[in-house]
């Protein structure tokens, strides 16, 4: 008796499924991540950037505090807050936006950049008016000093496009 069973060929399957090339989902993956490597060493560079621009802010503002102590002369204070503070802008944004300013609308830049909105008055004022005014008083320059360290601390913090 013929089997026909004994007939049958084994079932011969498919080769196995190689891992190249991928499909397309996994390039849109590979992409992705890539992409988002880029972004964040983007965004680590620049922060690293704002907190050295903050520190080397911070100590020229202490060296200024320290050499006020030493000689106070509150023109000469007044004059190196104003240099520092355009030095921080003209990093912070393009030099031709802010490198021109001066009076009234250098302080309102001042203000509207931090939010801090005392440069336009007391203690701000000083920074224009020093050269112009007797000599101010060890609180004047206190005071200034501290609106200066506030400035800089929230442009640290709030500035986000170094």
């Amino acid at each position: 008796m013929n089997d026909p069973l004994s007939q049958l060929h084994d079932i011969h399957l498919p080769p196995a499924v190689s891992w190249w090339p991928p499909a397309p989902g996994w390039w849109l993956l590979l992409l992705l991540i890539i992409a988002a490597g880029v972004a964040l060493g983007w965004y680590l560079r620049q922060r690293s950037r704002r907190l050295e621009l903050y520190r080397s802010a911070m100590q020229e503002l202490d060296r200024i505090r320290r050499q006020f102590a030493v000689q106070p002369d509150f023109s000469q204070l007044a004059a190196e807050l104003s240099r520092l503070l355009r030095r921080v802008a003209i990093t912070l944004v393009p030099k031709k936006d802010v490198a021109g300013l001066t009076g009234e609308a250098w302080l309102s830049w001042l203000d509207s950049r931090a939010k801090v909105g005392q440069f336009t008055q007391e203690p701000g004022r000083y920074l224009v008016e020093a050269p112009y005014r007797p000599s101010g008083s060890i609180e004047d320059a206190e005071a200034l000093l501290s609106l200066v360290e506030t400035w800089l601390e929230k442009v640290a913090r709030e500035s986000r496009h170094v």
